[in-house]
């Protein structure tokens, strides 16, 4: 990686934001952006990447538990799409089956939010699973080829 990585959790509301360190090793949570319309959004996104010299975007993949991809799966598609035409970064997808689910559970010791600021986090701490995993999977070591 040549510089952070910016996670991204798709809502219908809001994107959940999280960034990587430098070396796209650890991934914090950077809040959330209030959704409007695609060029808002596009826009303040595109500012967020030059303020934080983000490097690459992911953008979570919403997948069905069996792995089909359905109606929000092909919205956050065709969002890195453009996200990649307005920015000019390179955009992946990653699957972020279980990202929400992982981070209600850890919200859950929490101590007690508003119903709206724990909805903030949650979507922050959704993109900082997700980040964190890709991440961990770009570092995974190869297994060495088998002995002959």
């Amino acid at each position: 990686m040549t510089g952070p990585v910016l996670g991204l959790d798709l809502g219908t509301r809001r994107i959940g934001l999280a960034v990587s360190d430098l070396a796209g090793s650890i991934a914090f949570p950077a809040g959330h952006l209030a959704r409007r319309d695609l060029a808002h959004d596009l826009e303040a996104l595109r500012a967020l990447a030059a303020e934080r010299g983000i490097s690459r975007i992911v953008v979570g993949l919403p997948l069905h538990l069996d792995g089909r991809s359905g109606e929000a799966a092909q919205a956050a598609r065709t969002f890195a799409r453009a996200l990649e035409a307005a920015i000019g970064l390179p955009v992946d997808l990653f699957d972020e089956r279980w990202t929400s689910v992982e981070a209600e559970r850890a919200l859950r010791g929490a101590p007690r939010r508003r119903r709206a600021r724990r909805k903030d986090v949650l979507d922050a701490m959704a993109a900082t699973l997700m980040l964190r995993t890709y991440l961990e999977t770009r570092r995974a070591p190869v297994a060495p080829e088998e002995e002959t």
